[in-house]
């Protein structure tokens, strides 16, 4: 029989983090557990495998890093941060762009784990999905080796995730906007990932919370096929056409804050003094659209030193917290005026 970690961690009724201590010798497990643990081993006739050296036997100080899509701006730059602070810690990183198919990214993590990584690393909330099915494939790799997800949650053994509280983010500065006099704001959004559901969900409550009766009006989905910043310009026009009035605009990103800026140049409409604006991820494309674009930062920089601080704590045997979350922060300037 073939053990992985998680096999012996369920046979020996510990968590994986007490398999890793016994495998790296840590003085803190009781002896009576360590006996169980290596009683298992034993009578399995375990091998160390790319999971025993993720927890420190002849480590390949390599990380793989899945990423769906490289030339989206928030997860290049989150891959970067990524990639400089597991250098800062001696580990190299192995990088997949996977798409956004189910198929692809099960077949992916298949190939990142036959290079004998130390973990993975799965940058984004696309990589979860809505089904059991759809995640099983994150429950796979975490028998072999740590899993750490950023910007999603996702509960299981050997699974450590890093995010934005994106769902109360959205909230309070839906609701900041709301109390400012803007009572009727259109949500633009273009994908429901993890995160994107969380946004929706805060800007619902929020307007939800002030007994708003027409904002399921105004909540508009740009289509897949709407891929350029005119596109989505130009869709957001027509939908705008036949909507109800509006005061402001949340975007679930900045990429979509800007189509919505340059449909108001289009229309001639004045920011902020007719329409405000707010995006989200405080990204580089708020400076780079005139007036300069008010944005929820949701701490990116600071998520990817904790993932890596938390990833490099478990490879050592640590007990480390399986969910960290950091608050977003409102980063006001020019389209709004609250």
């Amino acid at each position: 029989m073939s053990l992985t970690i998680y096999d012996i961690s369920k046979k020996a009724e510990v968590s994986i983090a007490t398999v890793s201590r016994v495998l790296n010798g840590s003085p803190k497990v009781k002896e009576a557990t360590r006996k169980k643990v290596m009683d298992i081993i034993d009578e399995y006739g375990y091998t160390p495998n790319s999971s025993a050296r993720a927890m420190g036997l002849k480590s390949m100080k390599t990380i793989g890093i899945m990423c769906a899509d490289s030339s989206d701006i928030f997860l290049a730059k989150a891959v970067y941060y990524l990639e400089q602070n597991l250098q800062a810690h001696g580990y190299e990183s192995l990088l997949c762009c996977t798409g956004y198919n189910a198929d692809s990214k099960k077949n992916y993590a298949s190939l990142i784990l036959s290079k004998k990584v130390d973990a993975i690393i799965l940058v984004g909330s696309h990589f979860i999905g809505s089904s059991e099915e759809e995640n099983q494939y994150i429950i796979d790799c975490s028998a072999k080796v740590p899993v750490m997800i950023l910007n999603a949650s996702f509960r299981h053994d050997n699974v450590y995730c890093i995010l934005c509280d994106d769902m109360n983010a959205m909230y309070r500065a839906t609701t900041e906007m709301y109390e400012s006099g803007i009572t009727d704001i259109l949500y633009f959004y273009d994908v429901l990932s993890y995160s994107g559901r969380k946004k929706l969900d805060g800007f619902r409550m929020a307007m939800q919370s002030h007994h708003s009766k027409k904002h399921e009006e105004l909540i508009c989905q740009v289509p897949a096929d709407c891929r350029s910043i005119d596109a989505m310009a130009d869709y957001l026009g027509k939908f705008a056409a036949k909507a109800p009035k509006f005061g402001g605009i949340i975007a679930a990103d900045d990429q979509l804050a800007i189509a919505a800026i340059k449909y108001a140049q289009k229309n001639g409409i004045s920011i902020p003094d007719e329409l405000q604006v707010l995006g989200y991820n405080n990204s580089i494309l708020t400076h780079c659209c005139t007036p300069e674009l008010t944005s929820i930062d949701s701490q990116l920089e600071t998520q990817t030193r904790a993932l890596v601080k938390t990833l490099i704590g478990v490879l050592s045997g640590q007990e480390m917290p399986q969910k960290t979350v950091f608050s977003g922060s409102l980063i006001k300037r020019s389209t709004t005026n609250f």
